[in-house]
């Protein structure tokens, strides 16, 4: 007999049925009746009715031996009560009806969820000693407990039987015997002899059990060093960190969305040879010729024309690229994602509904066009709609097309035109967002004239600059250019020696374009102002003979004003393409996921420096491979609408040669880069030689924030050095990132060598530094100044008109037209617009730094409360900024276009907000 009463209830139901089911009356439950239908994926009663019956659980399946199914058996002694909290199978916000009603049936016939607690005090000598475990329970009440419309917790009582061999449980063993997986969020014991409340904090997908080789285990909020892990715990401890790793897994096969494997691989999936020559890129990873980070291995199998190179998804199974699930978005991010990236339609659509989106021309003719984008947008062709609808579920199809496509892509008024639509022009706002834009870490000091080049003369001549004293002395207010030098007033913004060498290569592409060098000056009001552009071209005869430039300097009259601004952008075009791939992804996404990986292999979530860092890592390996599938992959987004075009991870590739993690550290980026000197007599022990640099002066508030926590949170684990030389985990963790993560860079001397607290602390502090406050600085602003494509385009597509020729004439007669059709071609500016508008974005879901998403993730209330106070001091640095914002003596804060330096606020509303630190790399 069946002993279990079920109320099914799926959400869609009309009636509610109650049935009290046995071996001898489940062909009474009327199929009509419960309104079950016949859908793939869905049980219908003729599958309660065939001969074979259905195969059991383990647990449940000993129960039977007496002819009885019981998964919640009854046991005379001592109870302890608990409560499971979990977020049952959805997608996007709405039930998975399928995964629903099949769970409930699970149930009928004895599938249930069953939970073994582990003692962590006494082991069990026929295994070893591991921690004794206790008899299954069961969570009660699955069929009743009904799961919310849209994502959200269901809570189950659970009822365990004590027994006094186990004591203070450690952790619990889970086993899925449903259908579906679930979100298992916490367990919380109450009234533990000899304990009271014990927590576990969980925070992962579990999957039914037969998707694992070994059971799923959950350990209690305690944070243990390895070596004070309590020994029943020991075994259970190495075990999982084996599962991780996949140290039993098949290399060669395909991992599955249920696999828990984090492992490496080399960035060889970004091209696509089976479509074409065209499409193939080289292997980034693993060569001295192109060395580059590990990504997380996905195991997919080798391209037919190249097997060096790992096939890709078809782009609509974009979003499913195998990360472990754990590091999957959440539901509701993962809906704001497909509902904003609708707008990169462009990027998949046919060439003939393409040119249906742009018109016959690829042109904007006036600023005017530009500035309809914001203001009424472009209805969407039958063709284009029809496309659409064919291609996604008819409900999120009427969601998004409320007015049937009318004004699709209408964009937000980005920040840099909503006070005034002229001001982006000015040479301030230009010099200004160098200091307090999205790049604002590529300008420094400079300390020789004329600005010499670090390129080897043997390979590519004399690449010296050719500005000279009479380009630029006559602007520096009295000072001799040696002056000027000694007293800080000449600063750099210099993208040649980067550009240079590929920019051959990069021009035979669409792109037209040039290195540059811009000598800026510092005036006495704290801004800067533009002194002269050098703009430079290989030399046509070959690269030994080194460049061609010519210099341009400030005028705001005539024709010479046009080429000025001309000059102006394709600096920005220049700087909009180190941001993109080098500020960007390179020194943030691609840098940070062997930390992630390395992490999950090698530190148990017992591990202090596990907790401390496991924030930091939310969703970053789930951005990059998206990011990898539609972004940075041949043909993808980046390579369509930033200049290096297919040679653009190929170029991060060469730069990741320059890459040293201690340099990373703020303060240390900032004494290299000549805008600061150490200063022991400074708040931060350095002092900034432009006081007004908003990027910098918040930077150093936040820097200095987070490097207090950090240490005040290691010494509390930590002692003395000899404790961290003696952390199995740590050094494991420590050594693998460094051989493999980042194993191209092994043999760098600079590394630390992980023997200090000091050491630890600085390194940790470089990590959280990056996936947080840096990643912010760079990427959150982009829509806010990025999103008005003519303040800052990343690309060109023609030369600078020489005088004579035609394009010279529509210069001087047409200037915006002539602007607009080498730097803003419509479709790659509507594409570009539409990917820096996501990735500005803050989802609803956001975890901005100092923020937890569960209070009680350690049960050291020392580290609680420090916790605490790092997010109270979070919250006064930024009444400082708010307050600094409106000092009308620092210029640089807020500029001639009006835009507050807001990037490093630590915190944020959802959506579009240029301001907010989020915990992570996680978009």
């Amino acid at each position: 007999m069946l002993h279990c009463k079920h109320l099914l209830t799926p959400l869609s139901f009309k009636r509610k049925v109650v049935a009290v089911a046995t071996p001898n009356n489940l062909t009474s439950i009327n199929h009509r009746a419960l309104l079950l239908p016949k859908l793939p994926g869905f049980l219908s009663m003729d599958d309660f009715t065939r001969s074979q019956p259905l195969p059991l659980a383990s647990t449940a399946a000993k129960a039977s031996q007496n002819n009885t199914i019981d998964p919640h058996p009854k046991y005379e002694d001592k109870k302890i009560k608990g409560r499971v909290v979990l977020m049952k199978k959805n997608v996007l916000d709405l039930n998975d009806l399928t995964a629903s009603v099949l769970d409930r049936v699970d149930e009928l016939v004895g599938k249930a969820v069953s939970l073994q607690l582990i003692s962590s005090v006494n082991g069990d000598p026929e295994k070893g000693s591991p921690g004794k475990v206790g008899k299954p329970a069961y969570l009660e009440n699955w069929i009743t407990t009904i799961t919310p419309l849209t994502a959200g917790d269901s809570a189950f009582d659970i009822t365990f039987d004590w027994d006094e061999e186990i004591g203070v449980p450690g952790a619990f063993i889970i086993r899925n015997d449903h259908h579906s997986e679930f979100y298992l969020k916490t367990l919380t014991l109450e009234d533990v002899p000899g304990e009271g409340r014990i927590h576990f904090v969980c925070n992962s997908w579990v999957y039914p059990a037969d998707k694992y080789k070994k059971d799923r285990i959950f350990f209690t909020n305690k944070t243990y060093l390895s070596s004070d892990t309590p020994k029943p715990l020991q075994k259970f401890r190495e075990e999982e960190l084996v599962n991780l790793r996949g140290d039993d897994d098949d290399k060669t096969r395909e991992l599955q969305e249920w696999d828990r494997v984090y492992d490496y691989a080399y960035y060889n999936d970004l091209g696509n040879p089976d479509k074409g020559q065209e499409y193939a890129r080289p292997v980034l990873g693993g060569s001295s010729e192109f060395p580059y980070p590990r990504r997380g291995r996905t195991g997919r199998p080798p391209t037919k024309t190249d097997p060096n190179t790992e096939s890709q998804l078809k782009l609509i199974m974009s979003l499913n690229i195998y990360v472990p699930r754990d590091e999957r978005f959440g539901p509701l991010k993962l809906s704001d994602l497909l509902a904003y990236g609708l707008k990169t339609i462009p990027q998949v659509l046919k060439p003939e509904l393409a040119a249906l989106l742009v018109g016959s021309h690829n042109e904007f003719n006036n600023m005017q066009e530009v500035l309809m984008l914001y203001e009424g947008g472009i209805e969407l062709p039958d063709g284009i709609l029809k496309y659409i609808r064919d291609s996604i579920h008819e409900e999120l199809f009427k969601e998004l097309f409320p007015t049937d496509g009318e004004n699709f892509l209408k964009f937000p008024v980005p920040q840099v035109i909503q006070d005034n639509k002229s001001e982006w022009r000015t040479d301030e706002e230009f010099a200004r967002e160098m200091l307090a834009g999205v790049n604002p870490v590529a300008i420094r000091r400079l300390q020789e004239f004329p600005p010499a080049s670090k390129l080897d003369q043997k390979a590519y001549g004399d690449q010296t600059s050719q500005i000279t004293k009479e380009h630029i002395e006559h602007n520096l207010k009295g000072l001799s250019i040696d002056e000027a030098i000694k007293n800080n007033k000449l600063f750099i913004l210099d993208h040649h020696d980067a550009l240079m060498p590929y920019l051959r290569r990069i021009n035979t592409t669409s792109t037209k374009t040039y290195s540059s060098r811009t000598l800026l000056f510092l005036e006495n009001d704290g801004t800067l102002k533009p002194l002269a552009i050098e703009l430079s071209l290989p030399h046509p005869d070959g690269d030994q003979f080194g460049c061609i430039s010519k210099v341009y300097t400030p005028s705001s009259q005539g024709v010479e004003s046009s080429i000025w601004q001309l000059a102006k952008a394709y600096v920005n075009v220049n700087d909009s393409g180190h941001h993109q791939l080098i500020s960007h992804w390179l020194k943030t996404h691609a840098v940070i996921e062997p930390f992630v990986i390395a992490a999950n292999r090698q530190l148990s979530v017992l591990h202090p420096i596990h907790k401390l860092l496991h924030p930091h890592f939310r969703e970053t390996m789930n951005a990059n491979a998206i990011a990898r599938e539609v972004l940075t992959n041949a043909g993808g987004i980046i390579e369509e609408t930033v200049f290096p075009a297919k040679f653009s991870m190929e170029w991060s590739s060469v730069m990741y040669k320059n890459w040293v993690f201690p340099e990373q550290a703020l303060p240390v980026d900032l004494i290299k880069r000549g805008m600061a000197v150490e200063d022991p007599k400074s708040s931060h022990s350095v002092r900034l030689l432009i006081e007004d640099y908003p990027y910098a002066a918040d930077g150093l508030e936040i820097w200095s924030a987070i490097k207090t926590w950090v240490k005040e949170y290691c010494s509390f684990y930590y002692k003395n050095d000899e404790m961290v030389q003696n952390d199995s985990e740590l050094q494991s963790w420590w050594k693998e990132l460094r051989e493999e993560g980042h194993g191209d860079k092994k043999d760098e001397p600079w590394w630390p060598k992980m023997q200090t607290c000091e050491e630890l602390i600085e390194s940790c502090t470089i990590i959280i530094w990056l996936s947080s406050a840096y990643h912010a600085a760079i990427n959150y602003g982009q829509y806010s100044i990025g999103g008005y494509v003519p303040n800052r385009p990343s690309i060109s597509l023609h030369f600078m008109p020489e005088e004579g020729t035609p394009e010279y004439e529509e210069l001087k007669t047409n200037p915006d037209k002539a602007f607009l059709k080498t730097f803003a071609p419509q479709l790659q500016t509507l594409l570009g617009m539409a990917s820096i508008e996501i990735l500005s974005r803050h989802p609803v879901d956001e975890l901005y730094l100092g923020q937890r998403g569960t209070p009680e993730w350690t049960t050291d209330a020392n580290m609680l409360q420090a916790s605490e106070d790092f997010r109270k001091k979070l919250e006064g640095i930024e009444k400082r900024i708010i307050k600094m914002n409106k000092d009308e003596k620092l210029k640089n804060r807020v500029g001639p276009a009006k835009i507050p330096y807001t990037l490093l606020y630590p915190s944020s509303e959802p959506g579009l907000t240029g301001k907010g630190i989020p915990n992570s790399v996680n978009i």
